[in-house]
């Protein structure tokens, strides 16, 4: 994992030489030179092999004022990208071509407004106090059909039940698929731990090992590629659009987060002697989640960070009749009706406050932050609440200090905009073109006259 320093990564003839040569002999022919948008969508210019090693240095130039959220006009300079020659792998679907993710650069400066950049400064800060941040994320989509009119339907119209949760006829249904994206993952090492079919008509899951948060962000920016393309290689769509439907379930991408030493990879969440709260984590561990509960409405800005994403967190919402997803600034044991779960016998901490739409740079980003923050303060989260959440009176979670989570997007990027921690994570250019790129997005939602407005109005006035 390469750290970004005030230069580009330099890398000698011998060592490029090399890894041109490895990919060669498994057949690659073209390397994707790879960065993600404000989004986290992969954006990439290509190169024969021949020239991978130009590519390595930088040579693949970009103009920002092309994407969102890079804050760059016509009239600036461009800018490079430079892979990190660790995290280069050859695309199993397409074997001809090898990924290869890296950081932005203006004019030799790590460019402020890359969204890994983001994410490798605060990686660096945790690396300074010792720690490894490692992620593992929940992967939740949806494959659908869409129509002439551009609406979605589950791609299998035998997918009907209620109740669609880890249904085996609809996973054995899906199998070619399914099957076809557990062996790309495994091809990448990615050692696929189980996969099912969700609580959603149509919807599925991956679960795969853990990694460190960088390489994470490039995998969940390579699964929800790799995803779309098998998908459309099968005539459908895969959507990680955060709530497709009114009545079913929505997408979530779960941050799984805990932290290791940086001189022996131990897990620093896994208790030693006395459990503050009897959860099954550290002292360590009850810190760096207090940091994620006391900045959550600044944090789910970025980890529900769209329109739709707020129709994912509510308490009702689905025909199985829970949403399985937050709605509470909280935390619990092996507890779903929580932001954050602390699973039994796994010393890690779960936010069940992301989604499928996150730019996973800039969430691990912000999660870390707010941990490393707690951690130097020493601070305490208090008790767990052994509730479920969703059934709790208003008067009862007011009695316990329970805040609820924003309930739209503009919500949530009021409190990002207020937010000290966020701006000085994204910097200041960042920070303000997200504010304003998001609240256009709401304001343009807000505008956007709807079918639920025409069939509750048309008519009746």
């Amino acid at each position: 994992m390469a750290i970004v320093s005030q230069s580009p990564p330099s890398y000698n003839e011998a060592e490029l030489e090399a890894a041109r040569r490895r990919l060669e002999e498994v057949g690659v022919k073209y390397a994707m030179a790879t960065y993600a948008d404000g989004h986290g969508t992969a954006k990439c210019k290509s190169v024969p092999l021949t020239h991978f090693e130009q590519m390595m240095r930088g040579s693949e130039l970009f103009t920002g004022a092309a994407l969102d959220l890079l804050g760059q006009s016509p009239a600036d300079d461009e800018l490079a990208v430079h892979p990190d020659l660790d995290a280069i792998v050859q695309l199993p679907w397409r074997p001809t071509i090898a990924f290869a993710p890296g950081n932005l650069y203006l004019r030799g400066e790590p460019y402020s407004m890359c969204s890994r950049t983001v994410l490798t400064r605060q990686v660096a800060r945790a690396r300074e106090r010792g720690f490894i941040f490692n992620l593992g994320m929940e992967t939740e989509f949806y494959f659908v059909n869409v129509d002439e009119h551009g609406r979605p339907a589950p791609w299998n119209p035998r997918d009907v039940l209620d109740k669609p949760c880890y249904d085996a006829i609809g996973m054995l249904e899906s199998l070619d698929f399914l099957d076809e994206m557990v062996g790309h993952l495994n091809a990448m090492g990615w050692d696929v731990h189980s996969f099912d079919h969700e609580d959603g008509n149509g919807q599925y899951e991956f679960d795969f090992s853990y990694t460190d948060a960088i390489a994470m962000g490039d995998r969940f920016m390579l699964f929800r590629m790799m995803a779309k393309e098998i998908a459309r290689s099968h005539g459908y769509e895969a959507t990680f659009m955060p709530k497709p439907w009114s009545d079913k379930t929505g997408g979530g991408a779960h941050f799984n987060m805990s932290l290791a030493s940086a001189d022996n990879g131990a897990n620093l969440f896994e208790p030693e002697g006395e459990d503050l709260y009897g959860c099954g984590i550290s002292t360590l561990g009850y810190q760096f989640l207090a940091g994620i509960l006391r900045h959550a409405p600044a944090i789910v800005a970025v980890s529900a960070p769209t329109v739709n994403s707020y129709k994912r967190l509510i308490k009702r919402g689905s025909m199985s009749g829970s949403t399985w997803a937050p709605v509470f600034i909280s935390y619990g044991r092996n507890n779903r009706t929580h932001m954050l779960r602390v699973p039994t016998k796994s010393p890690r901490v779960e936010s069940r406050a992301v989604d499928a739409s996150v730019n996973a740079y800039l969430g691990a980003a912000m999660v870390l932050a707010a941990g490393l923050e707690a951690i130097d303060e020493g601070a305490d989260p208090g008790p767990p609440i052994d509730l479920d959440m969703y059934v709790q009176p208003d008067d009862k979670l007011r009695a316990l200090g329970v805040q609820q989570l924003p309930r739209t997007l503009q919500e949530a990027i009021d409190a990002f905009e207020a937010s000290d921690l966020a701006r000085g994570v994204f910097g200041e250019d960042l920070h303000r073109a997200y504010v304003d790129f998001k609240r256009a997005e709401w304001e343009d939602f807000h505008n956007t006259v709807s079918d639920w407005e025409w069939n509750r109005y048309l008519t009746f006035y």
